[in-house]
């Protein structure tokens, strides 16, 4: 296998509406807003919308996550519209094992973006193109139980769903195990579609 940090990586991924690109060092700004204005809808599902960070400390996860990207241990991408470069969200490659290959496909959008297509059509365009261009043998997503906006997702793309995994996490609240759906998508899903 070729040596992870060598694999390439375009700077950005284009579908009909949206650009995808790895994230830089400077865009905390655009990230601590979107957070900011959509914590709300966010801290149910995902544990860095719970605690309030400061500039500087978004700034410096996005840097962190730039480090991975260029050894692609984990693939954070931002989500744009073409027409206006207004960022709206943020997906990824994660949970990555280069020897299989596999990834998960992670993602959030700003609230005034949602039930607009524009996250069925950033993973449609992510998994084809870790399956194809990645040559990933899986395509996983995962999601709480009970986040059915996040669930039409994988199941408007034709993911199946291997499982439930019960009490595998924790609410927002940090005391009650709440339970994980489990999709996957292989190359062979397309070809039977």
């Amino acid at each position: 296998m070729t040596k992870a940090s060598l694999i390439e990586f375009p700077d950005r991924i284009e579908t009909p509406r949206l650009y995808i690109r790895p994230c830089m060092p400077g865009d905390g700004s655009d990230v601590f807003r979107a957070i900011a204005d959509s914590r709300d809808a966010l801290r149910p599902w995902l544990t860095f919308a719970r605690k309030e960070q400061t500039l500087e400390e978004v700034e410096a996860g996005v840097r962190e996550s730039y480090a991975e990207f260029i050894k692609k241990t984990d693939i954070r991408l931002h989500i744009y519209l073409k027409e206006t470069n207004e960022f709206i969200g943020s997906t990824g490659l994660h949970r990555i094992d280069w020897d299989v290959p596999k990834v998960e496909i992670g993602y959030w959008l700003i609230s005034q973006h949602t039930k607009k297509g524009y996250m069925v059509e950033a993973v449609n365009s992510l998994t084809h193109f870790a399956l194809h261009d990645l040559s990933c043998q899986r395509v996983e997503i995962r999601c709480d139980e009970r986040n059915t906006a996040s669930r039409r997702v994988p199941e408007r793309l034709g993911f199946k769903l291997e499982g439930i995994l019960r009490n595998d996490h924790l609410d927002e609240n940090g005391t009650d195990a709440r339970d994980t759906c489990v999709y996957s998508l292989i190359l062979g899903d397309l070809i039977e579609s």
